[in-house]
């Protein structure tokens, strides 16, 4: 029987496969839930300063098995999540800690507070496309992106993760931006819209969403492929696995470990047993005996 186990940053995982921010890890008890059907480690929504509500409905929109949202960031704010991540953490497994925020101070504070609270790592949301003066404002900037890497770095000792926007015209030029991180989680979503023909009008209330699942899986890839080659730096994937042989593909083109949101919409939450268990065979069948077997082999 294969291997299964990974690790990120010095991270061991038990499995390749992590709950990417975003989905039930707005509480503690949720990620309990996640962790106990499979999942290696668990990434909390995304923490701000303070408590934010959101945008109104529609805040979802269906696009096939893919998802455009525009929820807005809602989240409880720092100071009140620290009991979210103690109970999440009674599994055992790694809870990395997603935040937002403008400016590397702010960055700063927040990375703090969440190793204080016992993250394993922190994973620096650089990359929502739906919300003004956050995410994709900030990620888009290589001299701001450098800054919050490298003061956070300065100041935590637990591994620090950047996740990428795809919606730059130079990834590669980012990514060596935040070269101080730890690994590269890539990507988030893709900026799109929806318009109801009939209303003549777009269905987000925000008019623009982040774009995930099994669209944007190919953009997900070459990503991986491109800034595993150019920077030989250790990468998580996300985007649009639903099946082993997405999350082989994404290891396959770089990824040490993968992140999935999206498919729990479609498949529920045994998507983590049953791919962890379709990948063991298929590693069995193609004489891999360990998940680092296969980190990086298509690249060419």
């Amino acid at each position: 029987m294969a291997d299964l186990s990974t690790s990120v940053a010095g991270i061991r995982l038990e499995n390749p496969l992590m709950l990417a921010s975003g989905i039930l890890d707005e509480n503690g008890y949720t990620m309990l839930d996640v962790i106990a059907n499979g999942a290696a480690a668990v990434v909390t929504k995304s923490i701000g300063l303070e408590e934010r509500n959101g945008y109104s409905a529609p805040i979802i929109v269906e696009y096939g098995d893919s998802l455009i949202n525009a929820v807005g960031l809602s989240n409880p704010g720092i100071d009140n999540f620290a009991d979210e991540i103690r109970i999440a953490k009674k599994a055992g497994r790694p809870v990395i800690g997603s935040i937002f925020a403008s400016d590397a101070e702010s960055f700063t504070k927040l990375g703090m507070k969440m190793q204080e609270y016992g993250c394993d790592a922190v994973e620096l949301n650089l990359s929502c496309p739906h919300v003004k003066g956050f995410g994709l404002e900030v990620g888009s900037d290589p001299d701001l992106v450098e800054e919050i890497v490298t003061e956070l770095k300065s100041k935590i000792k637990v591994p620090v993760f950047a996740k990428l926007s795809p919606n730059v015209s130079d990834m590669i030029e980012i990514a060596k931006a935040a070269e101080k991180a730890d690994a590269y989680v890539l990507i988030n979503t893709v900026k799109a819209m929806k318009i109801d023909i009939r209303a003549r009008s777009p269905i987000l209330t925000n008019v623009y969403g982040g774009l995930s699942g099994p669209a944007i899986k190919p953009v997900g890839i070459r990503y991986v492929y491109e800034v595993k080659k150019e920077t030989g730096k250790e990468i998580i994937g996300v985007g649009g696995i639903t099946t082993y042989e997405d999350a082989i593909e994404y290891i396959m083109a770089g990824a040490s470990a993968v992140q999935i949101g999206t498919a729990l919409y479609t498949k529920g939450k045994s998507i983590f047993r049953d791919v962890a268990s379709k990948m063991n065979t298929f590693m069995d069948d193609e004489g891999f005996s360990r998940i680092q077997d296969m980190v990086g082999v298509a690249i060419r």
